[in-house]
């Protein structure tokens, strides 16, 4: 079963595709029909399938779950016990719960199936740079 790490270079909140390196490395494979499931190894960012095509899509998410899930700073959020990591933290373990951890897409004939506009993305919920680990899994 062929398997490897995507590393991503976080520059703070917001999303980062990775669609291309995973297209790649099923391609690579010479896997026709299978699964590819995609895992990130962290508790403060997530996975998702998104719109690749209008970069509002990526603002507009990103400012919905900043005022889902605001700073510990915010007043809404004197209930946060979790703070010893910043005010950033705690808010970003609640975006990654209410997000993914793991993905499965469907390769048909050599290829990702995803929709014409889908991406995939990486989905930072940190406000500093990150280094963040995605492993793509591919079952045949």
């Amino acid at each position: 079963m062929p398997q490897t790490v995507v590393t991503i270079a976080t520059e703070g909140q917001g999303l980062y595709e990775f669609t291309a390196e995973a297209a790649e490395f099923v391609r690579a494979s010479g896997v026709a029909e299978g699964l590819l499931t995609v895992f990130v190894r962290h508790t403060s960012a997530s996975l998702i399938i998104q719109e690749n095509a209008d970069p509002d899509v990526k603002r507009d998410l990103h400012q919905f779950f900043h005022r889902l899930v605001p700073p510990c700073s915010d007043p809404s959020m004197r209930w946060v016990v979790h703070t010893l990591e910043g005010p950033d933290d705690m808010p970003a373990h609640i975006k990654a719960a209410l997000t993914q951890a793991s993905l499965g897409i469907p390769v048909m004939d050599g290829r990702l199936a995803l929709g014409t506009w889908q991406g995939l993305y990486l989905f930072e919920h940190r406000d500093r740079p990150h280094r963040r680990e995605i492993i793509l899994h591919l079952g045949a």
